[in-house]
């Protein structure tokens, strides 16, 4: 039969492409590169490696000309909000950017909240902020198949506390690249 010949290779090439997919280019077994949980430069220990903070917001900050990623990478939110405020959009402007000008670049934005609300409410709530970021992203002509969004809620806090200062390190969304 003449078919033969040509569903041997068709099952050859999507064998290397299955095993090609699924190649690991490393990391760590949470599935981070950098032994970090979250991207968001503080480790599961709690130690933070200065990548991202709490101070410095807005300005140019995160903000690389040579196409190097951004090393600003988390934005922050008010209470029950997912609007971007506005001393974020140059963070935002930057990702969009490395992004942009690196097209095989993936970023998964894992939307946080804090402690306050229902377990389901913050699921919800993360996943709205970090869709506000994939749509401003969207709109800086960032491909959607870059992007992915993820919502922990509650479940992984950058700060632990009961006061406002740790409710604001919680209310985020971080870019993993």
């Amino acid at each position: 039969m003449q078919f033969k010949p040509y569903a041997r290779s068709l099952a050859v090439a999507l064998s290397l492409a299955l095993v090609a997919g699924c190649s690991s280019t490393g990391g760590t077994q949470d599935g981070t590169m950098d032994g970090t949980r979250d991207g968001s430069g503080v480790s599961s220990s709690g130690v933070s490696d200065g990548r991202t903070s709490g101070s410095g917001y807005g300005g140019t900050a995160g903000q690389q000309a040579d196409g190097r990623m951004p090393q600003q990478r988390t934005v922050y939110f008010e209470f029950d909000s997912d609007r971007i405020r506005s001393e974020f959009e140059p963070v935002l402007a930057a990702n969009a950017r490395y992004l942009r000008e690196n097209g095989s670049a993936r970023v998964v934005l894992q939307g946080h909240t804090d402690e306050r609300g229902t377990r389901e409410y913050n699921m919800a709530l993360g996943e709205r902020r970090a869709r506000s970021v994939e749509k401003f992203l969207s709109v800086q002509g960032v491909s959607p198949s870059q992007v992915e969004v993820v919502s922990y809620g509650e479940e992984r806090p950058a700060a632990r506390g009961q006061n406002e200062q740790a409710f604001a390190q919680n209310r985020r969304v971080v870019f993993a690249y």
